[in-house]
């Protein structure tokens, strides 16, 4: 009987530390980014290069996720004749191999189908199916995972929140929330709060468009943006 009792009590011991194990290692998972958010990452994202600096600084949590169609998408282009989207197709792919040597970086590689499915479409394909989110540099691109409830981040919004200062020619994308103090302007704000003032938007209240930066100006209420649609200045060109 005290043998029994002996063998029994082992085997509770046992039990209970079995449990205890994948008690543990199941909170484990769930703290170390069990449900970390999947990113889509887009070939205009990287080749701008930008986000190698940003994934450095160790900022980013998330899982970061390239599909195996947009490295391949970059690949055509670097075979391409167009000299200037060759070179910045070539930096795009370098961008990805660096990318996979930060050791703090969750990157990884996604080998989804190579089919002839549009790479936007796939990206917000894979998106929508598990609830992620894509990070891009293309408007277009933008819009449309915006009007199908995706998150999107964008590289070129986070720079501008995070600088003090821009350059003539710069294009950000921002929101014409109201009528501007002249007639035609519209305004919008940035992330930081900073006001910008776009010429010939006054009928665009609503609308996220893409702008130019033309000056900043500093007034005793803070600072402000004057900028103009990048439409219209390609039309003005024209004429």
């Amino acid at each position: 009987m005290e043998l029994f009792n002996i063998v029994f009590g082992v085997l509770i011991f046992a039990e209970t530390s079995v449990l205890l194990v994948r008690s543990m290692n199941t909170g484990k998972k769930s703290i170390l980014g069990g449900n970390k958010r999947k990113v889509y990452i887009d070939s205009s994202a990287l080749m701008d290069a930008r986000i190698l600096e940003v994934a450095k600084t160790g900022f980013i949590a998330d899982d970061m996720i390239i599909p195996r169609s947009v490295i391949r998408e970059m690949q055509l282009v670097a075979d391409g004749k167009d000299s200037e989207k060759r070179a910045r197709a070539r930096v795009g792919m370098d961008v990805v191999s660096e990318l996979e040597r930060i050791p703090h970086f969750d990157i990884t590689i996604l080998e989804d189908d190579l089919d002839r499915t549009p790479v936007d479409e796939r990206l917000i394909e894979l998106a929508k199916k598990n609830h992620g989110a894509i990070m891009t540099c293309d408007f277009n691109l933008e819009k449309v995972a915006k009007t199908e409830h995706i998150t999107v981040l964008n590289v070129n919004e986070l720079t501008l929140s995070l600088r003090s200062e821009f350059l003539p020619g710069e294009k950000f994308s921002v929101k014409i929330t109201e009528k501007g103090a002249n007639p035609g302007q519209g305004v919008g704000f940035l992330p930081n709060g900073m006001m910008v003032v776009v010429n010939n938007a006054a009928n665009k209240i609503g609308e996220i468009i893409e702008v130019e930066f033309v000056r900043l100006l500093q007034t005793s209420a803070g600072r402000m943006i004057f900028a103009a649609p990048v439409n219209s200045k390609k039309q003005n060109k024209k004429h």
